[in-house]
């Protein structure tokens, strides 16, 4: 990864040019990053990025929707239209997608050009700062609002307290959800202490029992809904083991292996073993909301102490877990 000076980008009379503010990184980026299986498809060089905010400059002619001066972000995963879940009102699984940053050149620049249609207005009352996390805060609310039961007063597990794992806490929370995290060890330093600091209980379950933890939150009984956000091929056996019968798994992280898991308890107490991909419309503009409500500490998640003169240390930094969501600032 380094820093290049390139041409400001040319629009297409049916495009914007947006000034990027802020974008933040992905663990999506960091396999990209990393050059990880399944992510060999990306051409390089590529200029990543796909989460991010900014603010349009210019219009191309045949677009009427944005003008100069708007503050937008943009869904950074396009679906086709054209296939059977596009027009089955299932676009977050499309089966042509693209995405911004790895199809195509991405948001980590002072300028991007967009296809309007791909994006969204930014409530007045949220910072451009905020708003550069509307993604990933619209797959917490995919998670936790479309494809969970959780309701007020759940017990709640999120397995993995990466940025995704944050965010679906904070939304569980925010419903007014008993929520626990579990982490690990490398979590201990960063993000489990953000989350205690934001009220949420977490647990090291390589430090503490992880079943004792499940029997003194819940009464012994299980938890009500368990997220796996890990995007470890073991989360969902932990999560088998910690949810209550008649309960609910929604697994969030996408495994990174296979593993072998025994269903016999799973069908036994007829728990609902759910999966969410990606994020709707509608969820960018339920993430907005709650982002504009103040329902998501957005300040204490992110972190912009990195610069993009040596992008690198953010993505270390991320893959080691010495933070939660760097985010880089193109614009003051």
């Amino acid at each position: 990864m380094e820093l290049q000076e390139l041409e400001r980008p040319s629009i297409d009379p049916d495009e914007v040019l947006v000034n990027v503010h802020s974008a933040g990184v992905c663990g999506s980026d960091a396999h990209a990053y990393e050059y990880d299986n399944g992510y060999e498809w990306i051409q390089i060089p590529r200029i990543m990025g796909h989460e991010y905010s900014g603010e349009v400059v210019e219009v191309g002619a045949d677009v009427d929707a944005f003008r100069a001066g708007d503050k937008i972000i943009e869904e950074p995963i396009h679906d086709c239209g054209d296939c059977f879940q596009c027009k089955n009102g299932q676009p977050n699984v499309c089966q042509n997608f693209s995405i911004t940053g790895m199809h195509r050149d991405g948001a980590y620049a002072e300028y991007v050009a967009v296809d309007p249609s791909n994006l969204h207005a930014v409530p007045e009352a949220v910072p451009l700062r905020h708003a550069a996390i509307t993604e990933p805060t619209s797959i917490a609310t995919r998670a936790v609002l479309d494809q969970s039961t959780t309701r007020p007063g759940d017990d709640v597990l999120v397995e993995g307290p990466g940025p995704i794992g944050v965010l679906i806490a904070t939304v569980a929370d925010s419903l007014g959800a008993n929520v626990v995290v579990s982490g690990l060890d490398q979590d201990a330093e960063y993000r489990l202490p953000l989350l205690n600091d934001l009220g949420i209980e977490t647990i090291n379950v390589q430090a503490e029992s992880l079943d004792g933890r499940t029997d003194a939150v819940t009464g012994g009984r299980g938890f009500d809904v368990v997220f796996d956000s890990t995007g470890h091929h073991s989360g969902i056996g932990t999560a088998v083991e910690q949810v209550r019968k008649g309960g609910q798994i929604v697994v969030v992280g996408i495994p990174n292996d296979t593993s072998e898991v025994t269903l016999t308890s799973v069908v036994r107490g007829e728990v609902d073993v759910n999966t969410s991909y990606g994020s709707t419309w509608s969820n960018f503009e339920q993430a907005l909301r709650l982002m504009e409500r103040g329902e998501i500490p957005v300040d204490e998640i992110i972190d912009t102490s990195y610069g993009t003169g040596d992008p690198s240390d953010a993505f270390e930094a991320f893959l080691n877990g010495e933070t939660c969501k760097p985010v880089f600032q193109f614009s003051a």
